[in-house]
């Protein structure tokens, strides 16, 4: 077991702090992949032999250290490849680190029981498709031919499907920074259930890091968003935009879809955190010409109020919406 999947438990408003958790892996490894907002993965073999502990005594380590230098607890999974791991964290709680063997009989019963959707990558639609086959488990679908699969699914996306259901990882992790995304998070002071309120909560954070971005001069390729609940429980989606982009109107319009797509219903919302992903420079970034005089505007006087939020603070000029 080499391979260490960590998620800090990160209460409201500590996302500044994932950065400083990230460099407390680095003290143990060098080869750390950020998950944002709250995990990551960690590739230990050289700690292992450098430290003498295997990777579950090593990640109660990390674990009492999280929770004496940052005050924030965390829950641990180890695996043989990037994909066990991150599929045992769901298995994981504080203070028990799941960990899958590397025995290839071990690994087979590990995910003989586990639901197709549950493999990492196998999307709604995927998974409805191998569900009406009957393919329904990890174990299933091993045990198909591999023709089938890829009559199913197709060539390439069957073959990926048949090596991880057989648990086959060839995945590796990949050293990466946090500091290319930039993430704005708006807690409830309590859990809000009216949809105005979450979509001014919105609103605020796509404006934030519009700005943001603007004022470093990047442009982002892709938003993320993260709701949390009362039972603190999260759901997760992430969206491309058609063009990179700093413009908050674009970003805002892009969580709105998000965040309807959702389709909640008297959910108790408790957070958002939108996160700007895939950042690059603005001057190197390719945009679509328009003629729309009404659009050309609209950047006219975001331009004018990042000057004005730049001499008078943030909340010198922002939407009617989020002043009344």
């Amino acid at each position: 077991m080499t391979i260490l999947c960590v998620r800090f438990q990160l209460p409201p408003m500590y996302e500044v702090t994932f950065p400083e958790l990230l460099g407390l892996l680095e003290e143990f490894t060098p080869v750390v992949e950020a998950l944002p907002p709250d995990g990551a993965l960690a590739d230990l073999r050289g700690a292992e032999r450098y430290f003498g502990r295997t990777a579950v005594e090593l990640a109660a380590v990390i674990r009492v250290r999280a929770v004496a230098l940052y005050g924030v607890d965390c829950v641990t999974a180890a695996g043989p490849g990037p994909l066990l791991a991150r599929m045992a964290l769901r298995d994981a709680r504080p203070g028990v680190t799941c960990a899958v063997p590397e025995d290839p009989a071990a690994i087979r019963e590990f995910l003989a029981d586990r639901p197709v959707a549950a493999l990492p990558g196998v999307g709604t639609a995927t998974a409805r498709t191998l569900c009406e086959y009957g393919l329904d488990t990890l174990g299933r679908v091993a045990a198909a031919p591999l023709s089938t699969l890829r009559r199913l699914v197709g060539a390439k996306t069957g073959r990926d499907l048949h090596e991880k259901a057989n648990g086959v990882d060839r995945g590796r992790v990949v050293p990466n920074a946090v500091s290319c995304s930039l993430a704005a998070e708006r807690p409830f002071v309590l859990d809000e259930l009216d949809p105005d309120r979450h979509r001014r909560a919105l609103l605020s954070a796509a404006e934030e890091l519009g700005a943001r971005l603007r004022a470093l001069e990047r442009v982002c390729r892709t938003l993320t968003l993260t709701v949390r609940y009362a039972d603190r429980a999260s759901t997760t989606r992430s969206r491309t935009l058609r063009e990179p982009t700093a413009h908050s109107a674009v970003l805002t319009r892009t969580a709105y879809g998000m965040y309807e797509a959702l389709g909640l219903q008297r959910a108790r919302v408790r957070a958002f955190t939108l996160r700007a992903e895939g950042l690059s420079a603005a001057d190197q970034a390719s945009c679509q010409l328009t003629f729309d005089p009404v659009d050309e505007k609209v950047r006219r006087i975001e331009e004018v109020a990042d000057r004005a939020r730049a001499k008078f603070g943030p909340r010198a000029v922002m939407p009617g919406t989020l002043a009344a």
